[in-house]
């Protein structure tokens, strides 16, 4: 990927409060895993963070069957909690005050929380592409250059989607900052946005195009695939304490992570049901989506590992993070890869 540099200046907020957390939260008092005899802590519970769309939804599968429970009981766990977050960004300072266990997440976000200190590593993959730029019905569209002049609604700084499509202008000849008018927002602000004519055009994971289509408002007119082709997307980010001291539960957290995944790839309609009934979307614009998307559901994080290194490399070379990060510094692959042993 070459990034430009006019993804600087949009980014420098999400980071900005990424370190302002970091700064807060080292004065309070940390869970402490391990105990003066040097064993770890026993656990009977676990928080989870996801967000509204289609992309995390192996985790809403595993809730509502009771996977999780059932395949964590055996190690002590009694009990799932969840976070339901707009976007990636919000979801990482969560999880970087001590709040989340495990996080459903973007890839972006987790990088930019790991260069600020942020102490864990993706496990596994969720999805990859799955988001579409969607245009007003009245406004012409035959190539990017007919964005220009364009106010855009998008998730915020230091998102997947924000960074995709800032990359993309700039790869086209449109300055992100100056030719065009991109505005942070969550899924539910984005449509009501678009909606009521308060922007031209959103960008967002499915399923939300489809509801901007079937309101009348819009039409999909790019694919994030067509932008990047495989990109990463959604991820399973463990923290570092699960990982040292509780190494079990995370093999099995990715052991059901891959079991739901599955499940979803071969009951497209339950899982649309699913997702349906968590969010109280209309179950057939939800099947409509996973119908048209061009996003698929992974669990292998070898699939996602160089573009995300890459990712990571552009952001240092940009300035974004204070220095390089590694696959090793990412990704802790032991557990997905002991799946097969």
């Amino acid at each position: 990927m070459n990034y430009k540099k006019t993804l600087k200046l949009a980014s420098a907020f999400f980071f900005v409060i990424v370190l302002i957390s970091a700064v807060f939260i080292s004065g309070c008092t940390e869970k402490t895993t391990d105990q003066e005899d040097g064993q770890a802590e026993t656990i009977t519970e676990l928080t989870f963070g996801y967000q509204p769309s289609t992309h995390q939804i192996a985790y809403i599968t595993a809730r509502e069957k009771g996977w999780w429970l059932e395949d964590l009981a055996p190690y002590g766990i009694k009990s799932i909690n969840d976070n339901l977050f707009p976007t990636g960004a919000p979801e990482m300072q969560s999880m970087m005050a001590g709040d989340l266990d495990v996080a459903y997440v973007g890839s972006a976000p987790v990088i930019s929380a790991l260069a600020s200190g942020l102490d864990a590593k993706i496990v596994a993959a969720v999805q990859i592409q799955g988001s579409d730029i969607v245009l007003r019905t009245e406004l012409p569209y035959e190539s990017p250059e007919d964005l220009r002049g364009l106010k855009i609604a998008t998730f915020p700084p230091g998102t997947i989607q924000d960074t995709l499509l800032r990359n993309w202008l700039a790869e086209n000849g449109i300055d992100p900052n100056e030719d065009v008018e991109i505005i942070g927002m969550g899924p539910g602000d984005a449509i009501t946005a678009i909606s009521a004519g308060q922007v031209d055009a959103v960008f967002l994971p499915h399923p939300s195009p489809v509801m901007v289509e079937n309101e009348g408002v819009g039409r999909s007119v790019v694919s994030s695939g067509e932008m990047l082709e495989d990109h990463a997307c959604c991820v399973i980010a463990v923290s570092g304490d699960l990982i040292r001291n509780h190494p079990d539960i995370v093999q099995q957290i990715v052991a059901t992570h891959v079991r739901a995944t599955e499940y979803n790839s071969e009951h497209l309609d339950e899982a649309a049901q699913i997702f349906a009934d968590d969010q109280e979307w209309d179950v057939e614009l939800v099947k409509q989506s996973l119908n048209e998307w061009d996003g698929s559901w992974i669990a292998d994080p070898n699939l996602i590992v160089n573009s995300t290194v890459d990712y990571a490399q552009v952001q240092y070379e940009l300035g974004y993070i204070s220095s390089p990060l590694t696959q090793d510094d990412i990704f802790d692959l032991s557990f997905y890869e002991a799946l097969d042993q």
